[in-house]
């Protein structure tokens, strides 16, 4: 008789070794994938263990085995700051090396919440770590002060940390932005950045104010959006209209901002390019299918993900590891959100 999960959700090891008619130690050994099983004995056990709906006990197999392949994501300081296409790009990297990703967000700093994540952390369920903390967190920068038990690893930390790290260099990539902008003629630059509070937003605009200082050139409005989200650069692109300042440039700290404030220029009239060119940053998979596409900065999350997930088990497998910063560099994608117009002239030119 043929049983399933759904019939017996606690099927075990010895209900499979019941119908095949073979020992315990045979399904133990075929679940593990061991080579002492013959391929005819191999293909019953995993015939009666596909009928009978059975699924290891993970937990036992850390125990004897020691190893988890399971690796964890955490985020501190706020809720889900993760990019879908970095998600993806770690998923697919963990599973190259043979590891499962979970993912664990820690909003707000808390005693009881420290304890329980160095509990967690220690307990061997996870064999190495990836720390994200993309505003201040006292958590975060206790942990990097002192490390659990297991190999961890940063992303997208502030450039110049010792800490084992892979970062995107964002001042470079707001460098990028504005410098298109320049070379395109505009001299009237505005800008919509998201919170300061966010440490990439923070180096994108400080590239922003650094690149037009170098020209001698003053920005015409700086604008702080409420958050990242396409309704903050509507709101904060009206807020900008409404002061009645002349520009020909938009600088945003992302694509979503971009997209919230090309409706708002649309609104008044404005048309993209040809009244305002307007950058973005990340290259979201839509911006390219905006209206009219948005020049924007690539910032590969592919590259960071493999990146990420390599030099993690690097460190997993090799004690002597090199720990150090690995500094991704982002790149302009020119659309059709700007365009050239006849310059004037500032001092040093």
């Amino acid at each position: 008789m043929t049983m399933n999960s759904e019939n017996n959700p606690k099927v075990t090891m010895l209900d499979v070794a019941k119908l095949c008619g073979v020992s315990y130690q045979t399904v133990s050994r075929v679940v593990n994938n061991s080579p002492e099983v013959s391929a005819k004995t191999r293909r019953l056990v995993l015939k009666a263990i596909k009928d009978l709906g059975y699924h290891p006990n993970q937990l036992a197999r850390i125990f004897k085995t020691r190893h988890s392949s399971l690796l964890e994501v955490i985020t501190f300081g706020v809720e889900t700051f993760i990019p879908r296409e970095l998600i993806i790009a770690l998923g697919r990297a963990a599973v190259k090396h043979g590891y499962s990703l979970m993912f664990t967000d820690i909003p707000q700093d808390d005693p009881e919440e420290e304890n329980r994540l160095y509990a967690h952390l220690d307990s061997g369920l996870c064999e190495g770590a990836i720390l994200t903390a993309p505003v201040e967190n006292k958590l975060f920068e206790k942990i990097t002060l002192e490390p659990p038990p297991i190999p961890t690893i940063q992303i997208r930390n502030q450039k110049g940390s010792t800490a084992p790290s892979v970062i995107i260099d964002q001042y470079h990539g707001g460098q990028l932005a504005i410098q298109h902008l320049l070379e395109l003629g505009h001299r009237q630059i505005a800008e919509i950045h998201a919170p300061l509070c966010y440490h990439e937003a923070l180096s994108r605009h400080t590239a922003f104010l650094d690149a037009l200082s170098a020209r001698e050139i003053s920005p015409v409005a700086s604008i702080e959006a409420a958050e990242w989200m396409p309704q903050d650069g509507y709101l904060a692109a009206r807020q900008l209209l409404d002061g009645g300042l002349y520009f020909s440039g938009l600088v945003t700290s992302n694509d979503y901002l971009a997209l919230g404030a090309i409706l708002a220029l649309n609104e008044r009239g404005l048309h993209i390019p040809e009244d305002i060119s307007i950058i973005g940053f990340d290259d979201a998979p839509e911006s390219a299918f905006y209206t009219p596409p948005l020049t924007t900065i690539r910032q590969d999350y592919d590259a960071l993900g493999t990146e990420s997930i390599d030099y993690l088990v690097d460190l997993i497998n090799n004690q002597e590891t090199s720990t150090h910063q690995r500094v991704l560099i982002p790149r302009l994608i020119i659309r059709r959100s700007t365009r050239v117009i006849d310059a004037i002239p500032v001092a040093g030119e």
